[in-house]
């Protein structure tokens, strides 16, 4: 596991556990896209996170419908965010690969 991008998250919250920092986060009422309010934690403990959106047509397809890219970071936000509320201080992850299949219903 290696070091954080030091402009991802202050000196302060650096010194905490992956919880410490999620709580923190949370407290500032913290969004995953910085100025936008489209995804955004809302819950978090030891090994889970939760995150609600509400997709605005920027993230629809030339269809009309959402952009599987949308439901896709969503996944990969509550998933990462769930192991990080698991490393400690000096500990940090990636996601290397992610596989979504969509199917029509």
């Amino acid at each position: 596991m290696g070091a954080r991008p030091h402009n991802a998250i202050t000196e302060s919250l650096q010194k905490r556990d992956g919880l410490g920092q999620l709580c923190a986060l949370l407290e500032r009422g913290s969004n995953l896209r910085s100025g936008t309010r489209w995804i955004q934690l809302v819950a978090v403990e030891r090994g889970r996170a939760i995150f609600e959106g509400r997709p605005s047509t920027a993230v629809y397809n030339p269809i009309g419908s959402v952009h599987g890219g949308y439901a896709a970071t969503l996944l990969d936000s509550a998933c990462g965010y769930a192991v990080h509320s698991s490393l400690s201080a000096d500990q940090g992850f990636t996601t290397l690969e992610l596989k979504v299949a969509y199917t029509v219903g």
